[in-house]
């Protein structure tokens, strides 16, 4: 036994201190990213608490108050229109009980008068412009503005038309994959392997293991982008519907394992951008820069604006 210490307990701790070396030093070993765009400033769902959720007039009035990213849903209509919606369902956002994927562009319906911002309870967005907006059209007035499509389906023709407008538009590099579904996240790559992509909820899993295992230095990583709940806004300004979520124990452990600012420094000088989401609060915002975020996420672009030039944090 003392024969095995022996030899153990050196290499053990030769790995540990070169594991927190290369951690502080990723560059090492690896060679930095380099995406075309830097976003600090993300609007989600266009910057859905001062306009309603993904209509171009949520994404004009982000690029108008500064925004650096815009992050949206897309979904395919029944006629193969590519159609900028959270949903697919359309009840949440329009009260109707129909799926984009069964409707005509023609048929799909106006979204409520008055919608209800999903990650600040209680608040709600109203605007003239209550139709849904196409991809292209968010291309076309903004060919030079960062754009994260989230894929919520496994649909082969979907991704295919995606990826195919991107290539038109000539926004590969400015344009990030982005899905929870790792299946989704494989077909999306090998569809289209030239776009940036984001951590998926299965790949984020391992992120975690491989850094608290001490592993994470000496791994290559291909996603450009970390994207992920700032923990401390659930139960204030976001009330999730699993009952998991609710229960502070869960919360307290989940922002404990995954709020570490050595990590997200680790990506950060590997060229990964870790964008924090959604801060609808300046406390909020404070937080997820000061926990390593080199971007937060906001439904409110006026907001988030004002706080990061006050704060100088804005390029």
């Amino acid at each position: 036994m003392s024969a095995f210490l022996y030899f153990v307990l050196p290499a053990l701790g030769g790995y540990t201190l070169a594991s927190v070396y290369l951690l502080k030093n990723p560059l090492v070993l690896h060679k930095k990213k380099r995406t075309a765009f830097y976003s600090t400033h993300i609007s989600h769902r266009g910057g859905c608490g001062e306009r309603i959720e993904s209509t171009m007039a949520a994404f004009t009035n982000a690029v108008e108050q500064g925004t650096q990213m815009l992050e949206l849903d897309c979904h395919m209509t029944r006629d193969g229109h590519l159609v900028v919606s959270h949903d697919e369902n359309l009840l949440r956002q329009t009260g109707h009980d129909a799926t984009i994927s069964s409707l005509n562009l023609k048929d799909l319906p106006l979204y409520k008068e008055r919608l209800a911002v999903t990650f600040y309870a209680g608040h709600y967005s109203s605007g003239a412009d209550r139709k849904f907006a196409l991809l292209e059209d968010v291309f076309v007035k903004f060919p030079s503005i960062p754009v994260s499509v989230e894929i919520k389906e496994n649909n082969k023709q979907m991704i295919d038309k995606v990826s195919n407008l991107i290539k038109r538009y000539n926004r590969e590099d400015i344009t990030v994959w982005a899905t929870v579904d790792s299946g989704i996240m494989k077909e999306c790559q090998e569809t289209n392997g030239s776009m940036p992509y984001s951590f998926t909820m299965k790949r984020g899993a391992l992120l975690l293991l491989l850094f608290y295992t001490g592993l994470l230095p000496f791994v290559p990583l291909g996603e450009s982008l970390l994207q992920f709940y700032l923990p401390r806004i659930i139960n204030r300004t976001f009330i999730p519907e699993k009952r998991i979520l609710r229960n502070w124990l869960v919360l307290c452990l989940l922002e404990k394992v995954t709020m570490r600012k050595s990590l997200f420094n680790h990506l950060a000088a590997r060229g990964i951008q870790v964008h924090l989401f959604v801060c609808n609060r300046e406390e909020d915002m404070k937080a997820a820069l000061e926990v390593g975020a080199t971007g937060v996420m906001s439904d409110y672009p006026t907001l988030l604006s004002s706080y990061l030039h006050r704060n100088r944090c804005q390029d």
